[in-house]
């Protein structure tokens, strides 16, 4: 990652690289310290690419196709030295300051990678994802897990999935939603979105598009095609006549409006959950079930163990208290078997099974302060991990949370 940031740094449109230190480091939930590189980077004062054009009303056409033209640039310098990014997205795309003619900048290299014609490992954010990537993604499962026989020439793409990258920012970027999506949410691609990506399906639906010049869509059109050799290429987009228009293309575009409604959305909803979680319940005449039986996610939140109600019995049954305590050993338990033996969840989804274990594991032990530690370390949502795991690390932490827990639970 810092090295391909390095060599691409140079350019006004990307992110510098001011220093890297190598250092040791040891965070909380680790047993030992870890070599680490810390990077410090340029201060990108003016905030991510949607959150900018959230904040401004009067977001229009050519600022749009200026924006794109400088995440053009950036990746034309990146593709002249053979770096595909592969992690083209709108928090990946900064600007500088809160000046209007503040510059674009790319960063976050994660995933970047040479491209000597053999980019096989699908790294991708989902709604920005080209179809060769999900195609070498559906090929590497099936090789792994045996269903066709590993191929001696393995599939893979190259850099022109940061154009169909590109192609998908363009047209949120004017009208604030994605050209694929799907009305199931889910942490992986739906069947149906993943259709309207392989097949290249999307609209340009009349309320929001028909204030949009033909110019601007035949861009995306043009960007959004599945198959990599119709596609733009770099020097295609940087010569269409939508980055080299004289008109003015000062047209107000809605996705301000619909970005910033989205993220007033989003925070009324962030607010009401918090109050919710927070609530107490004053009148003690009504009867509550024990917490561990109630499988209302609010209700788990609220922290009423102190709370006693008419008929004299705790929300946590003392009664149960050491059956509880067994049942939340037993669940931790649980997790490092799945760690350590995956094998025998054999016929389901590892990463699915091991989110089910860790949620039952979580449920019954909230309290645990390292346990709470080492699942945000671990970018855990609530209900599953958003990162890779390393599931040999999780597994020994896991273990020094049951010793805690049984130390904790002999000295009561």
């Amino acid at each position: 990652k810092v090295r391909l940031h390095m060599m691409c740094a140079t350019h006004p449109n990307i992110v510098q690289i001011i220093e890297v230190y190598a250092n040791s480091v040891q965070f909380p939930h680790e047993s030992s310290p870890r070599a680490r590189l810390l990077i410090v980077m340029e201060m990108m004062e003016g905030g991510e690419l949607f959150h900018r054009i959230s904040q401004h009303r009067h977001f229009t056409e050519k600022q749009a196709s200026q924006v794109t033209k400088q995440a053009t640039l950036a990746l034309q310098h990146c593709h002249s030295l053979n770096i595909a990014h592969r992690d083209l997205k709108p928090e990946n795309l900064l600007f500088k300051d809160n000046s209007l003619d503040a510059p674009v900048k790319l960063c976050d290299f994660g995933f970047a990678k040479v491209d000597q014609g053999d980019l096989m490992t699908p790294q991708f954010t989902p709604y920005y994802v080209a179809p060769q990537v999900l195609e070498a993604q559906r090929r590497h499962q099936k090789e792994k897990s045996g269903i066709i026989p590993t191929s001696p020439t393995p599939y893979t793409f190259n850099k022109s999935c940061d154009l169909w990258s590109l192609g998908v920012i363009i047209y949120v970027m004017l009208c604030g939603y994605p050209p694929f999506y799907s009305k199931h949410h889910s942490r992986t691609i739906p069947k149906d979105m993943r259709k309207k990506i392989m097949t290249g399906s999307f609209e340009f639906p009349e309320e929001e598009w028909s204030q949009i010049s033909e110019m601007a869509k035949d861009i995306v059109r043009k960007l959004l095609k599945v198959k990599p050799e119709e596609r733009l290429t770099i020097e295609g987009v940087l010569d269409h006549p939508w980055l080299n228009s004289t008109e003015a293309l000062d047209n107000i575009l809605p996705s301000a409006q619909l970005m910033m409604d989205k993220a007033m959305v989003a925070g009324i909803q962030q607010a009401h959950a918090e109050q919710l979680a927070n609530m107490r319940i004053q009148d003690l005449k009504v009867s509550l079930k024990p917490l561990h039986s109630v499988n209302n996610p609010i209700l788990r939140k609220r922290k009423l163990l102190g709370t006693k109600p008419k008929d004299g019995v705790y929300i946590h049954d003392p009664e149960n208290g050491s059956n509880d305590s067994n049942v939340a050993l037993e669940k931790l338990r649980d997790v490092i078997a799945q760690c350590i033996l995956p094998q025998a969840g054999k016929g389901e989804n590892e990463d699915e099974k091991l989110n089910e274990v860790m949620q039952e594991a979580w449920k019954y032990n909230r309290e645990c302060k390292l346990l709470r530690d080492t699942l945000q370390s671990f970018s855990w949502n609530g209900r599953g991990f958003t990162d890779k795991v390393d599931r040999l690390k999780l597994a020994e932490i896991v273990k020094q949370v049951i010793e805690e827990q049984t130390n904790s639970h002999d000295s009561q």
